[in-house]
Formats: structure tokens, sequence, C-alpha cells
């Protein structure tokens, strides 16, 4: 059995542990509210972005751009957005699973990584399969020239015939208690399942100006940097909310652990000065 000494160190180290996981919670709810702001305000134009460009795709020529190009499917590259610190709970797990999931269904011997987040990182570079590039999120809010790079890189091995399909897998925000790993595939673009069974609705033809290709040439690289940086924004939102609902939880059960730590102390320090009580009284009689 510990002693009462044992104990009161425990109970200390607890409650150290409980004022970290409360400061880490408070900050992650101040970083929250910002990082929810910016995606409620940048998740409507990537949306409408993804419209414009399905509807454009479903009616310009896969000819007209090498992005809309469709290839024999052999090599796949799949960019998982991922954080670059645990203590989130599960999110960094819900995400990494639903990446192993989707290279099991697609084959993974054609398959190539590019990791945003050192979490990815440090899971699949114990794994056999190719990893292209594995870079950081790195500290403060996502910016959007990071967003821009990553585009870049993605883009041009598309260009290069490196890989036939690009797909991107992030935690989309929900709430502070609800993240939810999304899979989108990001190149060739093409036009939603809806988009193309869509049968006579009087839209007519599109007139390009100044013409097809140069509005497609400005249009569809920067939809693939705001899909990134879309997939940036919300895997920040994602793992405030993750971390300060698991900072939450680990205050709660160390507010636990020290209740029933102070009650198995009490007790023991009762039964310690019963035994000496008993002691004197003992030692009193023998003099008698």
């Amino acid at each position: 059995m510990p002693s009462l000494k044992d104990i009161k160190r425990r109970i200390k180290s607890v409650k150290n542990t409980r004022q970290i996981t409360k400061a880490m919670k408070m900050v992650s709810a101040a970083k929250l509210k910002k990082a929810q702001d910016e995606i409620v305000a940048a998740r409507p134009y990537a949306e409408k972005m993804l419209e414009l460009i399905g509807s454009l795709a479903s009616k310009a020529s896969p000819d007209s751009h090498p992005l809309l190009e469709k290839r024999e499917v052999k090599k796949i590259t799949l960019a998982l957005f991922t954080s670059d610190r645990g203590l989130c709970g599960s999110f960094n797990s819900q995400l990494l699973r639903t990446a192993e999931r989707f290279l099991r269904e697609r084959g993974s011997s054609g398959a190539s990584l590019y990791l945003v987040g050192k979490r990815g990182g440090e899971y699949f570079k114990r794994r056999n399969i190719t990893v292209l590039n594995a870079r950081p999120v790195g500290s403060g809010r996502p910016a959007y020239g990071t967003a821009v790079e990553i585009a870049n890189d993605l883009v041009g091995s598309y260009l290069k015939g490196e890989t036939d399909e690009v797909h991107m897998i992030f935690s989309e925000f929900k709430s502070a208690l609800t993240q939810k790993p999304l899979t989108i595939k990001l190149l060739p673009v093409s036009a939603p399942e809806n988009e193309e069974n869509k049968e006579g609705e009087g839209k007519g033809e599109y007139i390009y100006e100044p013409g097809e290709e140069a509005v497609l040439a400005s249009l569809l690289p920067k939809y693939v940097e705001v899909q990134a940086f879309r997939a940036l924004l919300e895997t920040s939102a994602s793992e405030h909310g993750a971390r300060m609902t698991a900072m939450d939880s680990a205050s709660k059960n160390a507010g636990q652990m020290i209740s029933g730590l102070t009650l198995v102390y009490n007790r023991l320090r009762q039964a310690a000065i019963t035994k000496e009580l008993m002691e004197i009284i003992g030692g009193a009689e023998a003099l008698k």
C-alpha cells in the first residue's frame, strides 16, 4: 500500500497536470474562435468556386486545358492534412485511418503521398509507401502563400505526368465537438455528378471572354489553391476544436482523480492517527 507521502506527491502531480490542461483548453478556445471565423468566411467562396469550376468543366472540352484531361489511372497522389502536435484526442488518428482505408481500397502499389503536418509524416515514414513531400503546417494561422506552394507542387506533379489523379483528405470542421474527415478529388477537375446529370435547364452555352483557354488557364490553378487553403483552414479549426474538447475532458478526469486520491489519503491518515492513539492508550494501560 502506498504511503501518505506517496499519495500526497501524486495529488500534487495531478493538480499540476490539471493546471496545464486547463491552460491548454483556454488557449485552444481562443484560437478556435479566430479559426472558426476564418473558415466560416472562406468556406462559401471555396464552395462557390467548386460549383463554378464544376459547371465550366461540364461545358468545356477536356482538351481545352491539361487539368481537365482524364487519363487512365495508374498512379494516384493523396494529399493528407494532419496537425503538427498531438494532445487533440482522436483528431489525427481519424484522418490516418481514413487515409489507410483510401489507400487500401484504391491499391497502394501505385499511390504516393503528399503530407501536410508532422503527425502524418511520422506515421507514414515507417510504412512502405512513396512520400513525395512531407511538410509541417507551421505555427500561427494558415497563410494563403502556403496553400499556393502546396497547389503548385500538386499541379506540377500532375502536369509532368507523375500522377494521374490527385485526391485530398482533411478534417471538415462542424463544431468544437464534431470534426469529420473529408475526401475530395482535386485533379483532374471534373463536374460533380449532379451537374453532369442535369438536362436542359435553359442555361445555354458559355461565352468565354477573352477566350476559353485564357479563362480556364486563370481559374483552374486558382481553384486548386482555394481548395488547398480551405483544407488548411478546416484542419486548423478542427485541430483547435478537438484539442479544446480533449483538454476539457482531461481536466475533468484529473479533478475526479484528485477527489479519489484525497479520499484515500484521508482514510490512510485517519487509520494512522487511530493506530497511534491505540498505541498510546496501550502504553498507558501497561504502566498502571
